[in-house]
């Protein structure tokens, strides 16, 4: 008498073959994007707009979808638990904060302060 309990189904192998296909299949579309990406990154280089701000909007937005890519495909972001992603968010706005309060605190001077100018050769 034998115990088939033990053994795997026959089909499993094939299973995990298309699983595995399938992940590899996802991690080359994402190198193929970011690939695209770093092609339009350098290619704005190229391109010349008037205002900065424009110019930062840009390249901020490029480089927030290059992020999330690797983010959510190579460190694997998109599956991980609701804990994650509340410590991402709190992350997020103490980033957004502390940039808002250095750029609302750039142009305060202490009391009694001269401006220089700086000696630039």
């Amino acid at each position: 008498m034998s115990d088939h309990s033990s053994h795997a189904p026959a089909h499993s192998g094939d299973h995990d073959h298309h699983d595995i296909a399938a992940h590899v299949r996802t991690y080359m579309v994402v190198f193929g994007a970011l690939l695209v990406g770093t092609v339009i990154t350098v290619g704005m280089y190229y391109v010349h707009f008037e205002s900065m701000a424009v110019t930062i909007a840009i390249a901020l937005f490029i480089a927030s979808i290059k992020a999330f890519l690797v983010a959510g495909y190579f460190m694997h972001l998109l599956s991980e638990k609701k804990v994650i992603y509340s410590m991402l968010a709190v992350t997020v706005v103490f980033f957004f904060a502390l940039g808002a309060l250095t750029l609302w605190s750039s142009n305060d001077m202490p009391r009694n302060t001269e401006t220089k100018a700086l000696y630039v050769p």
